[in-house]
């Protein structure tokens, strides 16, 4: 049988411990789009078919039954890390932003391949990148 196709990440995972503080960050300084707002799981907006859900560490642990069949429990320990593409002439722009949002660019990359990417921490200390292509041979301008 042939292996069937995979079309992508639909959705990235981020735990922490003050959803208040995560969605004031996520939706106040990056401007996502809050879609869901529960108690265990805030589901943002990142571009068409993207999906960023926020989940309260310690609160995700137990299976949860709904009408169309049962979620597996699930949680972490510890700082996560996921990235948000950008354009290479979004780099500058967004340097500045987060300066002017008191958000410390921890790191920043130019990897071989040519691309840059932009390190920084949400408040509970998962680390958030910005990057630019090239980064990967599958990763289009």
């Amino acid at each position: 049988m042939q292996r069937p196709v995979i079309d992508g990440i639909l959705e990235t995972t981020v735990y922490v411990d003050d959803m208040e503080a995560a969605h004031a960050f996520y939706s106040g300084v990056l401007g996502l789009k809050r879609m869901v707002a529960g108690e265990r799981l805030y589901a943002y907006d990142c571009g068409p078919a993207q999906t960023l859900l926020v989940f309260h560490r310690g609160h995700t642990g137990e299976d949860v039954v709904t009408p169309g069949g049962t979620v597996p429990g699930h949680d972490t320990s510890g700082h996560g890390h996921f990235a948000f593409r950008i354009s290479d002439s979004q780099l500058q722009p967004w340097r500045d932003y987060l300066a002017e949002q008191g958000v410390l660019i921890t790191s920043e990359v130019v990897w071989p391949a040519g691309g840059t990417s932009l390190y920084f921490k949400d408040p509970d200390g998962n680390i958030l990148e910005l990057a630019a292509a090239p980064l990967w041979p599958n990763f289009l301008s």
